[in-house]
């Protein structure tokens, strides 16, 4: 391969890619349904006070950050399984961490709030 030229991802490989990133999405997405479910019956089975109803949302929302993590990772995954060539799989990758720490850094914030809210109403009241 002469100096110059790129190096690029053959296309053979990058179909490869994409095949086992969607095994591995559906795969994720049964296990995400079976911990849903589980969930629920887990849910139901709380006692009904504002402690247990604090803690499901707490938990709920939880649940739902780590649905929105993994569709994003399976979304980046597709798009770097479509790379053609190293230079564009390292911008799609600096543009995901972007993303992802942004994102993180909501999440943070919210579940911060989220647990100081519930601490709150656990205070005695007088």
């Amino acid at each position: 391969m002469p100096k110059d030229q790129p190096f690029e991802i053959p296309q053979q490989l990058r179909q490869l890619a994409e095949m086992n990133v969607e095994q591995a999405r559906v795969a994720s997405g049964q296990l995400i349904d079976a911990m849903a479910q589980a969930m629920a019956v887990w849910a139901a089975a709380m006692p009904s006070n504002e402690m247990a109803t604090t803690f499901k949302a707490i938990h709920e929302r939880t649940f739902e950050f780590a649905k929105q993590n993994a569709d994003a990772y399976f979304a980046f995954a597709s798009e770097l399984a479509e790379a053609k060539d190293l230079q564009d799989a390292f911008a799609l990758h600096s543009r995901y961490a972007q993303a992802q720490m942004q994102t993180y850094t909501v999440q943070a914030q919210e579940l911060g709030r989220l647990m100081a809210d519930a601490a709150q109403s656990m205070q005695p009241r007088t």
